[in-house]
């Protein structure tokens, strides 16, 4: 099978989905909806189409030392403000954007001849998919992220109607959760169509992600005193995950208990997350920490007690598997798409994510029952075993694309 991928190529969730096929020996081509190292991933060719603006974005650089930063590939935007409005703009015209590029995405899925063509995201992805394919025969699947609906079709009108248009194209549908699935249905895709519910990065590398004892990083790699408990956010700063509802909580978690210290991954330097902890004066109790590797973050949450993920928009985010497959307790957002993966007070505890006071209370309360905590961490374990297998993820993704092939020849 050859297969021609639309996606954000430095997104570790396409990442990790991508790498499967490539393994597998297939012949996979990527087109990048973001500038990236051309080196990537080791696939038979490699495109950038910066739709939407993505060509001011900064590419992630790993270092052979282990820690990571970003560098532009065009001109940095350095000023705050200037990240906004560069947002707001992507969203509003990105879409007209979008159709600067059609006839190049189709020139190139022609030239390649793939047998499907799978676009990761609707917004603007599975947009630019739809739009170059509308009238070619191959067989394209469009992936549903988390915020496609809830968010972006709902917020921004014109991303709303190409949704509707996307989906429409599209020839079968994959989602994170449930909720997505019913609701592509209210955006236009048909119920005859084949559709696939798993996790979108391909979900947990048991072997990287899992509960070792002897796979424990010492503390003071972190700088973690010894005596104290660790609280994790490992979402950095995204628009829909509440950080001010993190950081504002802080206090109100140090004025009950004070052995507590927390971590804020992908947060170093930030000058947003520099101000709240200056202004609340918790900088003793703060840990802002870089990018890290795959693994990194693997040790980070077997070191951890305590994720935190006060996201008010999700699908099925990769790091609450990623942390749930480590042993350590989660505390999410109470929302549709994670109470199909957290039971409140049974595997984890949900909270109001415009709430500090409703964090604050979760997360002291997962620290004062270690019962709780024990209890969750077994249950989670046999959780992600059963639904968040990669491998077992991933070779069920193989053979939906089968199906797909099978089905959309058979029509046509």
């Amino acid at each position: 099978m050859k297969l021609c991928f639309i996606a954000d190529a430095r997104s570790p969730i396409a990442q990790n989905w991508i790498s499967y096929f490539i393994q597998r020996g297939y012949e996979v081509h990527l087109i990048s909806s973001y500038p990236c190292e051309e080196d990537l991933l080791p696939v038979k060719s490699l495109h950038v189409v910066p739709v939407a603006f993505s060509q001011v974005a900064k590419v992630r650089v790993v270092s052979n030392q282990g820690g990571a930063h970003y560098r532009s590939l065009s001109r940095p935007l350095n000023s705050s403000i200037a990240t906004r409005i560069l947002g707001t703009l992507r969203h509003w015209v990105g879409p007209l954007d979008v159709f600067r590029f059609v006839s190049r995405v189709r020139g190139m899925i022609e030239k390649m001849q793939p047998d499907i063509v799978h676009a990761m995201r609707i917004p603007f992805e599975g947009i630019v998919a739809a739009e170059a394919l509308k009238d070619v025969s191959v067989p394209v699947i469009i992936s549903v992220w988390g915020n496609d609906f809830t968010l972006f079709a709902q917020r921004f009108h014109l991303i709303g109607a190409l949704t509707k248009r996307a989906l429409k194209r599209a020839d079968a549908l994959h989602t994170d959760c449930y909720r997505d699935a019913h609701i592509a249905r209210h955006w236009g895709f048909s119920s005859r169509k084949l559709a696939i519910v798993v996790p979108g990065s391909g979900a947990v590398r048991t072997d990287v992600f899992c509960l070792n004892d002897t796979m424990l990083v010492p503390s003071r790699r972190w700088d973690i005193p010894q005596g104290v408990h660790v609280v994790l956010n490992p979402r950095g700063f995204r628009g829909y995950v509440r950080n001010d509802t993190f950081f504002r909580s802080i206090p109100l978690i140090l004025s009950a208990r004070s052995d507590v210290l927390f971590l804020g991954v992908s947060m170093e330097g930030h000058p947003v997350a520099e101000r709240w902890i200056r202004r609340l004066g918790v900088e003793h109790a703060v840990r802002l920490l870089p990018s890290v590797r795959h693994n990194e973050m693997a040790e980070l949450f077997r070191l951890a007690h305590v994720v935190v993920s006060p996201s008010e928009h999700d699908g099925t985010p990769n790091t609450l598997l990623e942390a749930m497959a480590c042993g350590c307790f989660p505390i999410a957002g109470d929302i549709e798409s994670i109470r199909e993966w957290i039971t409140h007070g049974v595997n984890g505890l949900l909270c109001d994510p415009n709430d500090p006071q409703s964090l604050a209370q979760a997360v002291l309360q997962a620290l004062d029952d270690t019962e709780l905590r024990q209890n969750a961490r077994e249950y989670n374990l046999r959780l992600i075993t059963e639904r968040a297998d990669y491998r077992e993820v991933m070779t069920k993704a193989e053979q939906f694309y089968r199906e797909v092939l099978k089905s959309v020849t058979r029509i046509r």
